[in-house]
């Protein structure tokens, strides 16, 4: 009874916060009406009340989506997939972009909370930013994807450090090969700290935290969520949280 009643209130509680907080409530004269018209046709279901599982905020005329996210995503799926390497390393972006990745280049997953998930082609090992497992100029192809901005605000049990975003770019260019490419992306825009959440950076701010690397292309995604490829980067100083997705190279020696 008591595992009733707190699925109950759980799937009741995140009617109510997500997508949107309370705006669920909007629709739920919405949701009597369409459960009153389905229980009166559905003869023989059983449906408790206990089971409900509210989706208040699913209803809308286009799919929604995280613009930054989905973008990066097929961005380096796109890029891989043009220069095919042998071994791709990433460094603690969405898994889910890495569960798909790994169908088509084998791929090693780093990340300070490791990854307890099987699936062939996906190496996943614990690992951090400030620290990476790899020997200097091992790196043929790398990435990283909004997750610097993040590093030493202390949000994913990670210590305080004001220069973590600079460190963790330093730790980046080390571990990269001569020749070898770095798929960054990362919220860009207004330069500001949003504690504890992340760090926004000036699109120069990137490129001097990575001086030591050459930039082979730019794109952006914009405040309105509009996604430029091969963009040029006065297009992007002047947004509030635009996500900017670098290509860097080291040059051969």
């Amino acid at each position: 009874m008591m595992r009733k009643i707190r699925l109950f209130a759980r799937h009741w509680l995140l009617a109510l916060l997500y997508p949107r907080p309370i705006v669920g409530l909007l629709y739920l004269p919405r949701f009597i009406s369409h459960w009153r018209r389905y229980a009166s046709t559905a003869h023989g279901q059983s449906m408790p009340f206990s089971d409900m599982q509210p989706c208040l905020g699913d209803w809308s005329t286009h799919t929604p989506f995280d613009a930054h996210y989905f973008y990066q995503g097929a961005w380096l799926s796109r890029a891989l997939a043009a220069s095919k390497p042998a071994r791709h390393v990433d460094v603690g972006s969405s898994v889910l972009t890495m569960s798909v990745l790994s169908a088509t280049v084998e791929t090693v997953f780093v990340d300070y909370r490791p990854l307890k998930a099987n699936l062939p082609g996906l190496d996943s090992v614990a690992g951090n930013i400030l620290n990476l497992p790899f020997p200097s100029g091992s790196a043929e192809s790398l990435s990283c994807l909004h997750v610097i901005e993040h590093i030493g605000l202390g949000r994913y049990g990670d210590p305080i450090d004001p220069m973590g975003s600079v460190k963790a770019a330093l730790e980046l260019q080390r571990v990269l090969k001569p020749g070898g490419k770095l798929y960054l992306s990362l919220p860009i825009g207004r330069e500001r700290i949003c504690f504890n959440a992340h760090r926004v950076h000036s699109p120069n701010s990137v490129l001097r935290m990575f001086s030591s690397l050459k930039l082979v292309s730019f794109s952006v995604v914009d405040d309105q969520g509009a996604f430029t490829e091969n963009s040029t980067m006065s297009s992007a100083e002047k947004l509030e949280y635009g996500c900017g997705m670098f290509v860097f190279e080291r040059e051969a020696s």
